[in-house]
């Protein structure tokens, strides 16, 4: 009784609940042929029973306040509890976009100061807050660089180049803002393999598309070499933010030689996210780009702060309004916070949080790039598949049984069987111990009996699942008659 669908619960006549007749006249606006011939078969429970079942569901959600969220590439660090009492200040709450600049004036000095701190923190000169997610920052980094090489008349650059380590967006965004791919593989030791990168330059590239740390988590060493063949080439660098915990407060992507950075605040500056929201996918350019960022951009003059859409050369607008503005109001008490010092410290211990993990799983795992990494690393089963044909999909399914969300898998998909770790700064080492503990244990069970792994997860609600069958023919609603 207790797993039973809602629908399957019902009981005609349990729902006492009557609303009274409606005192509005009807007006039918839709045809006819349209319109439902008897009421639709909702569900007869009782109120109490409708919310256990409801309340019931939340339990089975997980976050990071449930526990450990090592996916890996996402960085999905602990919240601070002062971020959401800053966000919902009546003061910033219950704004509209629509009011008078005057009426919104702290509003507008918290988006200036935040665009300042972010350009600290990256070394860039110009920020545009507007962007609501890291794949619309993305497009907007990607349309800035077009329009940097139209407004020069330089029609010729068509083509992005990507490393096969980026994230999986970056070349379905650059193929959206209208360029063409070009795939840079990586070396033998995870990195940009830089004679191949100078080997695809050319003067229809238009700039290159990547991340340090890349997403096995490996700092790109020779990043100043790839920032003067892209320069020399004249195209433009572009940095996907979502691994700027790994050098946070210790390296700026601007003074690698980047032009154009997005950030996700919903994961480097600590909100709550996932699920699709909320997010910020704020974008900063150098000088020579500012001109083209989105309209408008928060301004100050004598008389206070205005929104300055006096901007030519913007790619226009990314967004109805002005962001995810509770977003930022989170991000910008997350960096008062923690100020430089404790920036610093958070890259600093994500790094040692990721390196402690790699060196306690080394010995029952195969790490394929087993050496220092920054705030994530790679992990496969290694001769767990070879010897006795447990999959990165079974380990997944066996951490849930301990009480874990596992690491994200098959990502990036240059590794095969990849398991990508990032454990944040946030978690103490009495929890990275009790992860290793769980993962060594599922390695032992591997050896000892892989079919308990193959079945896997054993505690959920949820078992093993079909999941060709789900993606290929999705039941997306439920049927009552079915």
């Amino acid at each position: 009784m207790q797993n039973k669908l809602l629908f399957e619960r019902s009981v005609a006549g349990s729902n006492s609940f009557r609303l009274p007749p409606s005192d509005v006249p009807e007006e039918v606006s839709l045809p006819t042929e349209m319109l439902r011939p008897d009421n639709p078969p909702l569900p007869d429970l009782p109120e109490n029973e409708a919310v256990r079942h409801f309340t019931r569901l939340s339990k089975r959600a997980y976050g990071v306040d449930d526990g450990f969220y090592p996916l890996g590439s996402c960085t999905m660090k602990y919240n601070p509890k002062i971020n959401e009492w800053a966000a919902r200040l009546p003061g910033f709450a219950e704004l509209h976009p629509l009011q008078p600049e005057a009426t919104v004036q702290g509003a507008l000095e918290l988006m200036y100061n935040l665009e300042r701190a972010l350009c600290e923190v990256t070394g860039m000169d110009r920020f545009t807050l507007q962007p609501a997610a890291g794949a619309q920052g993305e497009l907007t980094g990607a349309m800035i660089i077009a329009a940097y090489h139209a407004k020069r008349g330089d029609t010729r650059r068509t083509k992005m180049i990507v490393p096969d380590s980026a994230h999986g967006t970056n070349p379905a965004t650059a193929n959206m803002a209208g360029f063409d791919v070009i795939e840079v593989k990586s070396n033998e030791r995870g990195l940009v393999d830089v004679p191949s990168l100078r080997a695809a330059m050319s003067e229809e590239v238009a700039g290159i598309m990547l991340t340090n740390p890349n997403t096995l988590g490996l700092f790109e060493e020779e990043i100043a070499e790839i920032a003067a063949i892209v320069h020399a080439g004249g195209g433009l660098l572009y940095y996907d933010g979502a691994n700027l915990n790994g050098i946070l407060g210790v390296a700026r992507p601007g003074d690698m030689g980047f032009d154009i950075v997005h950030l996700n605040l919903h994961k480097t500056f600590s909100t709550p996210h996932g699920g699709g929201g909320p997010g910020s996918g704020v974008v900063g350019v150098k000088d020579h780009l500012a001109p083209f960022l989105p309209s408008p951009l928060v301004a100050k003059n004598d008389e206070g702060y205005y929104f300055d859409y006096d901007r030519p050369d913007s790619i226009g607008k990314m967004l109805a309004f002005h962001g995810n503005f509770s977003v930022l109001v989170r991000a910008y008490t997350y960096l008062l916070a923690l100020g430089a010092e404790g920036l610093r410290e958070v890259s600093e211990n994500a790094v040692l949080n990721a390196n402690y993990l790699r060196m306690k799983l080394r010995d029952h795992y195969h790490i394929p790039f087993d050496r220092l990494c920054k705030h994530e690393f790679i992990a496969t089963p290694g001769r767990l598949k070879e010897e006795y044909g447990v999959t990165t999909l079974d380990i997944a399914k066996r951490l849930l049984d301990y009480g874990y969300h596992p690491p994200t898998i098959y990502f990036p998909l240059i590794v095969p069987e990849a398991l990508l770790i990032e454990p944040t700064e946030t978690e103490s080492r009495q929890r990275l111990d009790d992860f290793a503990a769980a993962m060594i244990k599922i390695a032992s069970e591997a050896i000892a009996d892989a079919r308990l792994l193959k079945e896997a997860p054993h505690n959920m609600p949820v078992q093993r699942v079909d999941e060709v069958g789900a993606a290929r023919k999705p039941i997306l609603r439920y049927q009552a008659n079915a």
